[in-house]
């Protein structure tokens, strides 16, 4: 399906990311990640100005196109109580900043039917208590897809998954946890993988600027208290 394709994945070295890099090399792509942790093709933060107009020349002089290009890698995730301002400010270079200038230094370089995807969260539309740097972060990647999307029109096709509860260590849940969702399990990275080597094909053709909420159906249940068995069991003070 992406046979001598040139994808690029940040945060590729793990959990869905990983799984959307194997998922795109069994299908015949070349795949060049960029992660903090080792990997065979660049190590490094993307959160980092130089460490990712680095990893664009790296890609260009190995390869001098881009097909697709998906941005991955997660960011910081800490609350209203605790997040100090450097650390809101990281999570928003990781989630927003970094995807829009990694977008940027590749724009010259996209293939003829490139695609682009952003991997959001289903947090860009609901939220826990203390999650405000990864929420603003995940909102962000979901209004920057379909900025992108109009302008790249004609040059590349770009979308965003939203994952809801993805576990990366493919457990499988029994009882509630797997009950309160529609579909009847937690989801796990290739749930997210599919979605992604669709959304790279030329299948895909007629998408853009969609995001697109992969969680079970977690997010279209609706929950009030003391209905359907739903109850409510508010935390005491201390």
């Amino acid at each position: 399906m992406l046979q001598d394709r040139v994808a690029v994945i940040t945060g590729g070295a793990q959990g869905i990311g990983k799984a959307i890099a194997d998922e795109f090399r069994r299908t015949g792509a070349q795949v060049c990640i960029i992660d903090r942790q080792p990997n065979d093709f660049f190590t490094g933060d993307v959160g980092n100005k130089a460490a990712l107009e680095a990893f664009a020349e790296k890609i260009i002089t190995a390869y001098g196109r881009v097909d697709v290009l998906v941005h991955n890698a997660p960011p910081l995730s800490k609350g209203l109580d605790t997040c100090t301002y450097e650390e809101f400010n990281e999570a928003l270079r990781v989630g927003v900043t970094a995807p829009f200038y990694l977008t940027k230094l590749l724009t010259p370089y996209l293939a003829p039917g490139a695609s682009i995807l952003l991997i959001s969260s289903s947090r860009d539309r609901m939220s826990q208590p203390q999650t405000e740097s990864y929420t603003a972060a995940k909102g962000g990647i979901a209004a920057l897809t379909h900025a992108l999307a109009v302008t790249l029109a004609g040059r590349a096709r770009v979308n965003s998954i939203s994952p809801g509860w993805i576990d990366t260590a493919y457990t499988q849940y029994e009882g509630p946890d797997a009950a309160q969702h529609p579909a009847g399990r937690v989801g796990n990275p290739m749930d997210i993988a599919h979605m992604a080597l669709f959304l790279a094909s030329e299948q895909a053709g007629f998408i853009t600027g969609e995001n697109i909420c992969i969680d079970g159906g977690m997010t279209r249940q609706m929950i009030y208290h003391n209905d359907f068995g739903w109850t409510l069991q508010e935390e005491e003070s201390i």
